[in-house]
């Protein structure tokens, strides 16, 4: 038995990571363990979100961005000349040149603020021993006083499509294409599926995404969800619905063949790359031992309370491997909630106000609940939109498609859901949540003074529409 901590984390993502610093800031005597290393056996840390996720999926993304915008540098009298290329292998190492800057950073964090890294597999015992297991076979027992599982999740794979290495990929591998591909399939038009899709569409591929849900984007509100689809064909993005996959086949060792059935019957592609982006599953295989005392939900997940709490006193669990949306700000946000508990502070997370972005372009944006959820509860309410096609800044950006759109309680005026499709609807939906965090009305925002010319206006002007009181574009309600 060696060192007693009063609390090991296990697992370094953005919900790990964050909770070890956070309960370092607030004097506990803290560990993390992870088992990723690099080709170096040195341990790498941030998780799938700053390894093969988040961080590097918007670099490419920012990348392919400004190479279209130069491609349509026009529109703003620049005259580039002749043909606008892009160095994919060169974006690729721009991708992992920032992934590697801020894996460093987690480690000098840790190191700042005394957090004691133990590199290997984590397994949870009973009475709150955690075994590092090395890679080597080799392993050390630490008792803990405080134990926070951040396991993270994995990408579910298909029987129909099994992964081959260059051909048939996850979202890891999906990030290492360093060759534009002619043709593209896609398996899922989620997050990742729609983010990917767009990063090729963008250099010319051809891409062709399959979605085995008869709605498009069904977790987002539907005018959200048709205003998108209507964009992605445009960037020829081409979405088949209700396209089950249920076969592939490798043509020559180049080109994968994808069998799909849908209402018309069986179809096939051929593409040069096919990407499986159907969703992800908790990672807990190997993490709990026989004797642990953590149990697991119907659906694989650690089973915990409101505030991350396992049925076993001192045992938290959080992110991607407990229940509610796979986020990294949501794993963060219960870390340090965690940690704070730990500490013996009070502290509460409010899962009604997470965000959920997916950073195509335009961005899709959303925070509370859709117009169909309320209306499914029989919630009386009032809806204001407005475009960017009438916001001043968006014009200047020529950045005009999306719209915002504002739900409130027609009886209270409380803000229930905003929902955002917009060239920067990521850092607009901010906003949206500081004002449903502190209950506020649409009148709130109708009284604060946005700065102009800003895209933030609309916001401002969708909260007016909820009431009919829109400046700049015409009021369907009179008013009062």
């Amino acid at each position: 038995m060696s060192d007693k901590f009063d609390v090991i984390v296990i697992g370094a993502g953005p919900g790990g990571y964050v909770a070890a610093i956070r309960a370092a800031q607030l004097g506990l005597k803290t560990a993390c363990v992870e088992k990723w290393v690099d080709d170096k056996g040195s341990a790498v840390l941030g998780g799938t979100c700053l390894n093969v996720g988040c961080i590097p999926s918007k670099a490419l993304l920012e990348s392919t961005h400004q190479f279209h915008n130069a491609q349509h540098a026009d529109v703003h009298g620049i005259q580039v000349g002749g043909d606008v290329s892009m160095d994919v292998k060169a974006m690729v190492a721009r991708k992992d040149k920032i992934v590697g800057n801020l894996t460093g950073g987690i480690a000098g964090l840790f190191k700042a603020n005394g957090v004691t890294l133990l590199q290997g597999m984590g397994k949870l015992h009973g009475g709150k021993k955690v075994e590092v297991i090395a890679a080597d076979g080799s392993s050390t027992t630490y008792d803990a006083e405080n134990v926070i599982l951040a396991s993270g999740s994995v990408p579910v794979e298909i029987p129909p499509a099994p992964l081959t290495e260059g051909l048939i990929l996850d979202n890891e591998g999906a990030l290492n294409i360093d060759e534009t591909p002619k043709r593209l399939g896609v398996i899922g038009a989620g997050v990742i599926g729609l983010e990917m899709g767009s990063v090729w569409a963008r250099l010319g591929t051809e891409v062709t995404v399959l979605e085995a849900m008869d709605d498009f984007l069904s977790a987002a509100d539907k005018d959200v969800a048709k205003e998108a689809a209507k964009i992605f064909k445009k960037q020829n993005l081409d979405i088949k619905l209700s396209a089950r996959c249920t076969g592939t086949e490798i043509i020559d060792g180049k080109e994968v063949k994808v069998k799909y059935a849908d209402a018309e019957g069986d179809k096939e592609i051929i593409v040069d790359k096919l990407i499986v982006a159907v969703g992800r599953k908790p990672q807990t295989q190997g993490l709990l031992a026989d004797d642990s005392g953590v149990n697991l939900d119907e659906r694989g997940f650690i089973f915990v309370n409101e505030q991350c709490q396992t049925g076993v006193p001192g045992v938290y669990a959080i992110g991607d491997s407990v229940r509610g949306p796979m986020l990294a700000h949501k794993a963060s946000e219960e870390g340090m909630m965690v940690a704070d508990i730990i500490a013996g502070h009070h502290a509460q997370m409010n899962y009604d106000v997470i965000p959920s972005i997916i950073y195509t372009h335009p961005e899709l944006a959303w925070v509370g609940k859709t117009e169909q959820e309320l209306k499914a509860e029989g919630a009386k309410i009032k809806v204001g939109k407005f475009p960017f096609a009438a916001n001043g800044r968006a014009m200047a950006a020529n950045d005009t498609d999306g719209f915002v759109k504002l739900i409130a309680c027609e009886e209270s005026d409380r803000v229930l859901g905003v929902h955002i499709v917009g060239g920067i609807a990521s850092e607009l939906i901010g906003q949206a949540a500081i004002a449903m965090e502190f209950c506020s009305s649409a009148e709130d925002l109708q009284m604060t003074v946005f700065a102009h010319p800003t895209v933030s206006e609309a916001i401002h002007e969708a909260a007016l529409a909820a009431d009919g009181h829109a400046i700049h574009m015409a009021n369907r309600k009179k008013r009062k």
